[in-house]
């Protein structure tokens, strides 16, 4: 057997990034009706100011996992794939706990430090809601911990299912208080709390899995070496894949040690950071400033055209980065530029077709059918707002293919400028209308983001082609 027949079968996948995308977008989407129901259900069961105390503890908890925990799912999802392009079965695991502790740590620090102002002025002296917030973001801890390890094996089969199990266990809260099982506002926001702890579930089924297939596999290869009429520098050479930077690093660097995993989750945590800038810091900024209270809301619900396809998009980008890790390790720079291509122009052709129907039905679409307020809706602004989200998925991509070639620090510098710019630019009375303000403001803070980003990309496949 040739060299370049046991790369590949080293480096082989066991699912495509196509199949591993579509699995989970079937996932992803599920649970995002799932969670649209819970909110639903809740805010019939339980009535407006409780209702609306329910969806603050989400979001608060949402923004907190999003910035402290998903790091450690990418990091682990980059680094197992990594190794197992290069031929590796076993995987330190040491390093990301210790980081996913020492981040579940100092939340718990502050959380408890801000007991009274969390209890009294954010959940209104409900202390269950408290209680909720910290173990549920607590047991998050794991859920995110196993979202990384199955990303980064591609078992994204049972990634599916621990997410679709995590919103169906807490929708069941909500379905037994509508149905008199329990009742009362901590009984709905107790599936908060279950949800993560009940989606590990999945977990012994991975590993059962994970130990057959894994040393069947590694037997598989080691035989065809053994087989194959190469040296056994040249099946260390098969093992690696031609020669890009990632393939010749040292052992040393190959080993995740605290300080290189620890800078990638830090910057990484910048990039989930300034993401929720961007979908957040309008809604902030017109609540405190603007006299008309229903504004904010107005605003938070023209932004949720760009929250629902980038909800949709983790799907696409939790299977992309091991995809993306593993073409750098074994298949080279033409494999891995094709497949960014590929998705980038998927996105540009998903994106253009929400904007020109946004610009057309938008207004009648949002006012009669989605929200029901009494509210003129911008249709140019509708389009900016299709045309950011483009620009912003855009920039997601690019950010796993800086990840993947590990540029954490450069692009976080890329999205902490976009996010920057954008908050002042809200902050600055440079248009008076507020909508109209963050329409423009998420338009091109995003076409900052995704030029910063492209610069990136290409100053590094530039190298690639030249060596």
């Amino acid at each position: 057997m040739s060299a370049s027949r046991a790369r590949a079968r080293a480096g082989s996948p066991t699912r495509s990034y196509g199949s591993g995308a579509r699995i989970l977008s079937v996932g992803i989407a599920s649970t995002g009706l799932l969670t649209f129901a819970y909110f639903s259900i809740a805010s019939h069961v339980l009535g407006g100011a409780p209702a609306k105390r329910i969806d603050l503890l989400w979001s608060v908890m949402f923004v907190i996992i999003s910035v402290i925990y998903r790091p450690i799912e990418q990091l682990l999802s980059r680094t197992i794939a990594e190794r197992r392009a290069r031929g590796h079965a076993q995987h330190e695991l040491r390093v990301p706990m210790l980081i996913q502790g020492g981040f579940a740590l100092a939340f718990l620090i502050v959380a408890l430090s801000l007991h009274d102002e969390l209890v009294n002025h954010v959940f209104e002296g409900q202390h269950a809601l408290y209680d909720v917030l910290v173990l549920g973001t607590l047991a998050y801890a794991a859920s995110y911990f196993a979202r990384g390890w199955l990303a980064g094996h591609q078992r994204f089969g049972l990634f599916g299912g621990l997410v679709l199990m995590e919103s169906l266990s807490r929708v069941s809260f909500a379905v037994a208080v509508a149905i008199g099982l329990a009742s009362g506002e901590s009984a709905v926001a107790l599936g908060i709390a279950a949800a993560p702890l009940v989606s590990l579930v999945v977990v012994p089924a991975a590993f059962a899995r994970h130990g057959g297939a894994g040393a069947g596999s590694e037997r598989a290869i080691g035989r065809e070496l053994r087989d194959a009429p190469i040296t056994v520098d040249e099946a260390d050479a098969a093992l690696a894949g031609p020669g890009t930077e990632a393939v010749q690093e040292t052992v040393a660097h190959d080993e995740l040690s605290l300080r290189r995993g620890g800078g990638f989750a830090v910057w990484v945590s910048s990039i989930m950071l300034s993401e929720q800038t961007l979908l957040n810091a309008a809604v902030l900024t017109v609540d405190a400033t603007s006299r008309n209270h229903e504004l904010a809301g107005i605003v938070f619900n023209v932004l949720l055209i760009a929250r629902a396809p980038l909800q949709l998009f983790q799907a696409i980008q939790t299977s992309l980065l091991p995809h993306l890790t593993g073409l750098e390790a074994t298949a080279g720079h033409d494999a891995f530029a094709r497949a960014v291509r590929t998705t980038i122009l998927a996105i540009l052709a998903f994106a253009a077709s929400v904007a020109l129907a946004l610009l057309i039905v938008g207004p009648f679409a949002l006012r009669h059918v989605f929200f029901g307020q009494d509210y003129s809706y911008p249709r140019v602004g509708l389009a900016l707002i299709g045309v950011g989200m483009g620009l912003h998925l855009t920039s997601g991509a690019l950010n796993q293919a800086a990840l993947a070639r590990d540029r954490a620090r450069a692009a976080a510098a890329c999205w902490l400028l976009a996010a920057g710019l954008f908050l002042a630019w809200m902050l600055t009375p440079a248009v008076g209308d507020q909508l109209l303000r963050a329409e423009i403001g998420y338009a091109g803070a995003t076409g900052v983001l995704a030029l910063a980003l492209t610069a990136l990309y290409r100053s590094r496949s530039e190298r690639a082609i030249a060596a």
